[in-house]
């Protein structure tokens, strides 16, 4: 019999035996619901089965890995409740954004969504989970797994596989209805145990836990703002005839790339040209504060926005928050030991707000600089003074939190969020996150700017993310406008980029899993060459030869 190492101590289980049965057995020494588990050097689901010798350890919902298992597998039953509930086709439901800790469903066609339809998928939901209803996995030809989607009316599936270079397809099935998911899924719908369906807007919400919380239901706030932001790169998208990546890969092989390309540059410059437009119209407005997560483009917004400023005779300056950074040995630590440099504390708040009021009431100052060097904080003649015209353009994390900025009167101040906040879909089912869209970019820009390895910023990645949960995303519905940074081809340009340095990553790196998931992301996409993008464009921020100081 197979012998596992599961541990530290070494166990016999009977070949074939499914890593569900000890799951099960060590659950009550976990936490949080183990949904997978490591084997050896790879990840299998639960339905899965013992087959050798191995080490053995265990996925729960706490991790990333996991509670993306546990929202994959709730995304399929409420596509299938749905079509139980309707009598409609799979493909009749969309998975469109993720708001706050809900997941936005778009109801196809001309089906209109009440408070008793989201009610009834609710129930559907309920039985499902009391039925224990089994999840299977099996792997088919590329072919026969196309002849199924196309029955099933999954065109965007059938367009997808199309650029597949694998000659297997994984198909899961749950009571009939078949279907396909970039990732892995639960064995059964008992696993789902918490989630909430309602009406919202003219589709559903499906509540799900976080890592954070992974056993409990904590619904959000709702941020309309957001939502309304989303719809507007949608309907971007559609207007392009891009929706899904199979959508975008036809088009580039149509040979359309730079015309789509254009019309989505054009498209974002209107809309930075528009925000401008309402900074001019509020004569009292005197900060712009710019706030958004890691690698959302901010730098090059800044700077595209100023230009937009000086067509209404505006006078823009910009200034970092990071300027106003502590001396090292002020700043916050960690729990390990480490420098917080994303805590509010870690910034010079009062000589910031002093600075700011001083030049709201005429007088000249002199700007510091911090030298990331030394760790210290500089003064080397940098003066200023505010005349009429003038606006700082002011870009950090802090930027929406009102104890940044709390000594300036509030109509002096014009608050803007920017997020790379990814439209574009793998395929109807299989949302893309906009966090891989900005840990992409970001592995492509540590590397060229920083000489720094995807596996350095990867292993950041969680702590990065958690700054963001503390200090950014709570003011985002505060801001006076948002602006989507995400670019809709951009990932097949950061393609070429961002796998050699994930290749460079081995088995024996912690983040070889991550490494691996990525890539097999980006294997969806035809690549395009950067070479034919404006100088000025957000993702040259990334890949370079941007205009800008990025």
């Amino acid at each position: 019999m197979p012998i596992l190492t599961i541990n530290g101590e070494e166990k016999e289980y009977p070949k074939g035996t499914t890593f569900e049965e000890i799951a099960k057995e060590y659950q009550p020494q976990y936490e949080n619901l183990i949904v997978a588990v490591y084997y050896g050097s790879r990840i299998r689901e639960l339905m899965k089965k013992v087959d050798r010798d191995s080490t053995l350890s265990f996925i729960t919902t706490f991790d990333e890995i996991g509670i993306n298992t546990y929202t994959r597998t709730a995304v399929m039953m409420l596509i299938k409740a749905v079509r139980d509930v309707s009598g409609k086709h799979p493909a009749f439901t969309k998975v469109e954004y993720k708001i706050g800790n809900g997941f936005y469903c778009n109801i196809r066609a001309d089906f209109k969504v009440t408070e008793t339809f989201a009610e009834s998928v609710q129930k559907r939901m309920e039985e499902m989970v009391e039925d224990k209803l089994p999840i299977s996995k099996k792997g088919y030809p590329l072919n026969d797994a196309v002849e199924i989607f196309a029955r099933e009316g999954m065109d965007d599936k059938v367009r997808l596989l199309k650029y597949r270079r694998s000659s297997e397809v994984n198909v899961y099935t749950l009571d009939g209805f078949s279907d396909y998911y970039y990732g892995y899924m639960l064995p059964n719908t008992e696993y789902i145990k918490w989630f909430k369906v309602e009406k919202y807007h003219d589709g559903l919400l499906l509540h799900l836990p976080t890592r954070k919380h992974p056993d409990t239901l904590t619904e959000s706030a709702p941020r309309e703002k957001l939502f309304s932001e989303m719809v507007r790169s949608t309907q971007w998208g559609q207007m392009m005839g891009v929706d899904t990546v199979g959508d975008l890969n036809d088009a580039i092989c149509r040979g359309e790339f730079d015309n789509l390309m254009l019309v989505q540059e054009a498209l974002q410059e209107r809309r930075i040209g528009e925000i401008a437009q309402k900074i001019y119209e509020r004569k009292d407005v005197r900060f712009v504060m710019i706030a958004g997560p890691s690698s959302s483009g901010k730098t090059s917004f800044a700077n595209r926005l100023s230009i937009q400023m000086r067509t209404y005779g505006l006078r823009p300056h910009p200034i970092s928050l990071d300027n106003y950074f502590v001396n090292r040995e002020c700043t916050p630590l960690n729990e390990d030991g480490s420098y917080n440099f994303e805590c509010l504390e870690a910034l010079d708040v009062e000589q910031f707000n002093k600075d700011m009021v001083d030049l709201l009431n005429g007088k000249r100052i002199e700007m510091p600089t911090f030298n990331f060097v030394t760790g210290k904080r500089e003064m080397n003649g940098d003066y200023m003074e505010l005349k009429d015209g003038d606006v700082l353009v002011i870009e950090g994390i802090h930027g929406l939190n009102e104890k940044m900025s709390y000594a300036l009167p509030a109509e002096s101040k014009f608050k803007i969020y920017i997020s790379a906040l990814t439209t574009l879909s793998v395929d109807a089912h299989n949302r893309i996150p906009t966090t891989d869209g900005r840990l992409l970019r970001r592995i492509v820009r540590d590397a060229r700017t920083r000489g720094a390895s995807a596996i350095h910023t990867i292993a950041m990645w969680d702590s990065v993310r958690r700054g963001e949960e503390l200090n950014i995303f709570p003011f985002q519905e505060d801001a006076d406008e948002m602006f989507n940074s995400a670019q809709i081809y951009e990932l097949a340009v950061l393609k070429q980029y961002a796998e050699p340095l994930l290749f460079a990553i081995t088995k024996d790196d912690p983040e070889y899993f991550e490494a691996k998931r990525l890539l097999k992301f980006l294997d969806y996409f035809v690549a395009v060459d950067s070479q034919s993008l404006p100088k000025n464009s957000l993702t040259r921020e990334f890949v370079g030869g941007s205009c800008f100081k990025v």
